[in-house]
């Protein structure tokens, strides 16, 4: 950048800058899948995060690349901020054989274990128990990694929610239970459906900390998932963290959001997690109008390239339909 050298931040200004582009190339990945889908060129069902880019942004940054983190059905926006190949995310979507699951997956069905990324789930409340899994399993490894394990709200009414909290605090598991809490479950009101008022207050009926923090403040977020890891670290166990945050668009394609009113969304447009960082840097002198426009011409380049990527990527060869679905008895020769 253009900055980089009268920078008065240093390294903490290049830092910023690089949340801000993550954040803009997720909401333009996101825009993106939506409307391929709605055109047909995808099949099967996208649940797109836009509006919640700064919980992925904020949370992954909060961990080290050497940490596990557990996705949702809405994981396209963890799998790209914990460091996936927006080409193999885009080339999945359209089950291609390029795609992270070769095509087979697609959108809830993806994962690079590589990355510590183990995958999105298509199971409301599945990434719970899994998180306190690979907690137990870091425990007994010895290796000083944390999970970090996002759900949504209306995964925290499920009982799977239950028993992976007080499963991880009984046994000191390095677990950061991160609920992205967007105000619906599908059409379900979180006001309706939740008999306390935040979720971060339930911690305190598995003896961890809670804590509740505005989710479309990326620094915010970072910085409270950095205290958690370093909490887990040290051994004391899991944290639960409430995102409070937003989706601007449906549930999923299809949805014509019939459950809330307009003015309600216009008033959380309003408070964009990257219109208010971008204002934000500008404020600081760490990014000017210029830049930014530069950022989001850079951010449509590669989205644009993960669809033309994802356009030429062959499909898979039929001759491999049965691989993987069937266990075999091999013979010894």
């Amino acid at each position: 950048s253009a900055m980089a050298g009268t920078d008065k931040t240093g390294g903490r200004g290049v830092k910023l800058r690089t949340l801000y582009e993550r954040m803009v190339v997720m909401r333009l990945f996101e825009e993106r899948v939506d409307e391929v889908f709605t055109e047909g060129l995808v099949s099967g069902t996208a649940h797109v995060c836009a509006g919640q880019e700064a919980v992925a942004v904020g949370a992954c940054d909060g961990v080290r690349k050497s940490d596990y983190v557990t996705s949702t059905h809405r994981g396209h926006g963890h799998f790209l901020a914990k460091g996936g190949d927006p080409n193999r995310i885009m080339a999945e979507l359209f089950g291609k054989s390029d795609g992270y699951s070769g095509g087979r997956g697609g959108s809830q069905l993806m994962a690079d274990f590589k990355l510590g990324f183990l995958g999105a789930n298509g199971i409301t409340g599945g990434g719970l128990p899994i998180a306190t899994g690979v907690g137990l399993s870091v425990k007994l490894r010895k290796t000083n990694q944390v999970v970090l394990c996002f759900f949504g709200d209306g995964a925290a009414n499920q009982g799977t929610f239950h028993e992976s909290l007080n499963m991880a605090s009984i046994w000191g598991l390095p677990v950061i239970f991160l609920c992205e809490n967007n105000g619906y479950a599908m059409s379900a009101s979180f006001k309706d459906t939740s008999g306390s008022e935040t979720i971060a207050a339930r911690a305190a009926a598995y003896g961890m900390p809670g804590v509740s923090v505005d989710g479309n403040d990326v620094l915010a977020v970072r910085d409270v998932v950095r205290a958690a890891a370093r909490h887990a670290r040290r051994g004391d166990g899991p944290t639960l963290i409430e995102c409070v945050t937003y989706r601007l668009l449906g549930h999923s394609r299809g949805d014509p959001r019939c459950y809330r009113t307009k003015r309600e969304e216009q008033q959380w447009r309003k408070k964009d997690p990257i219109a208010a960082f971008g204002l934000r840097l500008e404020e600081d002198g760490l990014l000017s109008k210029a830049e930014r426009q530069a950022v989001a011409r850079r951010a449509a380049k590669v989205v644009a390239g993960a669809v033309a990527f994802a356009r030429r990527s062959p499909c898979p060869d039929t001759a491999t339909v049965t691989d993987g679905l069937f266990a075999e008895e091999r013979k010894r020769s």
